[in-house]
């Protein structure tokens, strides 16, 4: 290895991780002025990576350039087979300890080992569970979380996993039917576990290096050396063609996309398309050039070894989780960046000002605020900053800033996977938009929208998204960008945007680069009641959860056609509908309510949840001509218990394509809210303990004044 200059301060410490492992830290302080750059060369030839923050918001993104080469392990997987490779001796005496913790996973079947490699294939599971319990089944994270578990302790911020997660881990997760064919190279997770990190703090000055040694029973890796084989960046190939796309075919997805927006299957997606460029350098010189020209939050050079390098300057968190606390920034809303600083202000102007962009955040915080909801502490969940302003070095983005605290029975891998994969590259609701993608995409995704950053063995973790990244391999540089799409969208601007997100990186390469805190109040009317949530597949439900636990209530919620013996023997107070895609027959809700009635339980329905009853009672649902996806309105209502504290006018969100009008309200339902156009906005039943809402509460659009809160909250003097 380079040699690097060390102070003659060092220091040690000794500890014993939760699965039983004596650890030895040796930390010593290195020049500051010297600087890391010395790993960028190494990184070239040896697995490792060096993750680099080159760009500042104030309290938000790390201060930190963290990196390591000649890991003692990587942990990978192809679909539903992983493998742990010992990189080299020390990596030997780990991966036995770890055999011994992942053997009788009961999520891991047909396991072996040598002495160089474990090698296993992940079980799933049919079984229908609780969403609050979708993050613990069975996937490869079962056996990520038994090594974190393995290796656990609070004495260490620095010692984890690092690496790069792939975008089809979430058909690990989610049932979504796979229609691209997958390369036999891919991928869909590389892991390190390193045990000599380099850490560099530009606060304050200071540049340190934490060397580790593990001993288990009788094995020590105590005067092993840290090796490791070379994986070189191989030029040897050309690009065949210059995207994925001919020109012109991602407008054709845009319409197609369209149409589902107008029928409410789709409120927004994000498609991408990949470009393709020949790269004959070195991975750290392209490294180094976009940390100057695109400088970014979440800058990074990953070996992955079979000649395979990621090269990234995303400006997007994916989660950060320190001390129980889980944080985002949701990026949407993108215009170009002007000459100056005077094109720049009118272009934010223009930007602030469009409904459609801020349409586009909207609706990404919205799902992003149910991704935490799912797992974070109610009422915790807080819009933090809103549509604030992030420039890059062509594009001006608008971002929110959102977070939570996580409840007592989740962890970092919970957050993870809650918000697999984020609203920013997939769309709403996310099930429908990964699915349209799989559709309609060219090509899959590799590592483009899933995530690269680590998993502290601390239960911190520090994770981006993998945007604005390169793939190198065979001399053949990757780009994939992607747009975020809505009704409000024009086809051809959008392919456009595309090609302008690409831009800056494809001139890198070719060597033409220039140079409110919501207000948290008390409510306990639901205090001691029960309640189970149908989730019709929506993007908002636990949102829609996390309200009704703020009311006091015990929620779980189970997705639309479980069996009749999940509701007798839980018996709920309160059957809640939830929002959802497409119309109320695509979920049976007729079946849902029959059952609910029979058992004397009442109903609340929102967005498709108002739709179900409306066709149960036998109306006639209408299709809005312009349908209203995050959109905000003022509301009529009338003298009800459901508004009990609420002024009228009430402003709300509206997601919905599906209507009832107000001259076609069926028999047996009351309208108690409408839009000043007649559009139903509340009803109930006269007879049955039935009552709904078209808008949604829980969305960001209906915070003013806590009104969505305190209607969840009324739900329970209705009853």
């Amino acid at each position: 290895m380079m040699q690097i200059m060390e102070n003659v301060m060092k220091s040690q410490m000794n500890y014993k991780t939760l699965g039983g492992i004596e650890i030895t830290r040796e930390v010593s302080e290195l020049d500051y002025c010297q600087g890391i750059e010395f790993l960028h060369q190494l990184i070239d030839s040896n697995r490792g990576a060096l993750y680099s923050s080159s760009f500042e918001y104030p309290g938000r993104y790390t201060r930190w350039d963290v990196g390591f080469v000649n890991p003692a392990l990587a942990l990978e997987c192809k679909g539903l087979n992983f493998t742990i490779e010992a990189l080299n001796q020390r990596g030997e005496v780990l991966l036995s300890v770890i055999f011994n913790e992942i053997k009788n996973l009961s999520a891991v079947e047909s396991i072996t080992n040598d002495k160089k490699h474990i090698s296993g294939c992940v079980r799933l599971t049919t079984e229908v569970v609780p969403e609050e319990e979708r993050s613990r089944q069975p996937t490869l994270f079962s056996v990520i979380r038994a090594i974190i578990k393995l290796f656990s302790s609070s004495e260490d911020p620095h010692l984890g996993l690092y690496g790069a997660f792939g975008y089809d881990l979430v058909f690990q997760f989610e049932q979504l039917k796979q229609k691209l064919q997958r390369a036999s190279d891919q991928r869909d997770l590389v892991l390190y576990l390193p045990d000599e990190i380099y850490a560099m703090d530009h606060r304050r000055k200071s540049f340190t290096v934490y060397r580790y040694e593990f001993g288990w029973n009788d094995l020590t890796t105590v005067g092993l050396e840290r090796t490791g084989k070379t994986h070189y960046f191989e030029n040897n190939k050309k690009p065949e063609k210059v995207s994925d796309h001919k020109p012109g075919e991602y407008v054709d997805v845009v319409r197609i996309a369209k149409e589902k927006f107008k029928c409410g299957d789709l409120f927004e997606v994000v498609p991408g398309q990949t470009f393709f460029e020949e790269y004959q350098k070195s991975p750290s010189e392209l490294f180094n050039l976009l940390k100057k020209v695109n400088p970014a939050p979440y800058g990074f050079l990953i070996n992955l070894g079979e000649g395979e390098f990621l090269v990234g300057a995303s400006p997007e968190m994916y989660v950060c989780l320190k001390e129980r606390r889980v944080e985002t920034c949701p990026i949407s809303g993108t215009i170009k960046r002007g000459l100056n600083a005077i094109e720049d202000a009118k272009n934010i102007q223009a930007l602030l000002n469009s409904a459609k962009e801020e349409s586009e955040l909207t609706m990404c915080t919205d799902v992003d605020r149910n991704d935490k909801s799912r797992i974070c502490e109610p009422g915790s969940v807080q819009v933090i900053g809103r549509r604030q302003i992030e420039m890059y070095s062509r594009l001006i983005h608008t971002v929110d800033h959102v977070e939570g605290i996580l409840r007592p029975e989740f962890d970092a891998l919970d957050a993870f996977l809650s918000h697999m994969w984020v609203v920013t590259v997939t769309g709403a609701p996310k099930l429908w938009a990964m699915q349209f993608i799989e559709d309609h995409e060219k090509s899959p995704r590799r590592w483009y929208a899933g995530s690269v950053g680590w998993l502290g063995f601390d239960g911190n973790m520090n994770t981006g998204l993998t945007l604005r990244t390169i793939r190198l391999k065979n001399g053949i540089a990757e780009i994939r960008v992607g747009a975020t799409l809505l009704y409000d969208s024009i086809p051809e601007e959008e392919e456009q945007e595309t090609q302008l997100k690409a831009s800056a990186f494809i001139d890198a390469l070719r060597g033409n680069h220039k140079n409110r805190q919501s207000q948290k109040i008390q409510l306990n009317n639901g205090k001691n009641k029960k309640v189970i949530l149908v989730d019709h597949q929506d993007s908002f439900v636990h949102t829609l959860a996390n309200y009704l636990r703020q009311t006091g209530a015990e929620v779980i919620t189970l997705r639309a056609g479980f069996p009749a013996e999940k509701l007798k023997n839980y018996n709920p107070d309160l059957v809640v509908l939830s929002p959802g895609p497409g119309s109320p027959k695509d979920f049976n809700t007729a079946a849902t309510i029959d059952m609910c009635l029979k058992l004397n339980k009442p109903i609340f329905g929102v967005c498709l949840g108002l739709q179900a009853m409306v066709e149960y009672c036998g109306g006639v649902l209408r299709v809005l001509d312009y349908p209203m996806h995050g959109k905000s309105d003022a509301i009529i209502l009338k003298e009800s218990a459901l508004f009990s504290g609420i002024t009228s006018p009430m402003t709300v969100g509206r997601y919905h394509s599906l209507y009832i009008h107000r001259d076609d309200v069926p028999k047996g339902l009351i309208s108690l809210a409408n839009t000043s156009d007649g559009v139903v906005m509340a009803i109930k039943h006269e007879t049955l303990p039935m009552s709904a809402v078209q808008f949604h509460p829980e969305s960001i659009l209906s915070l003013e004044n806590n009104a969505g809160l305190q209607l969840i909250n009324n739900i329970w003097r209705m009853l």
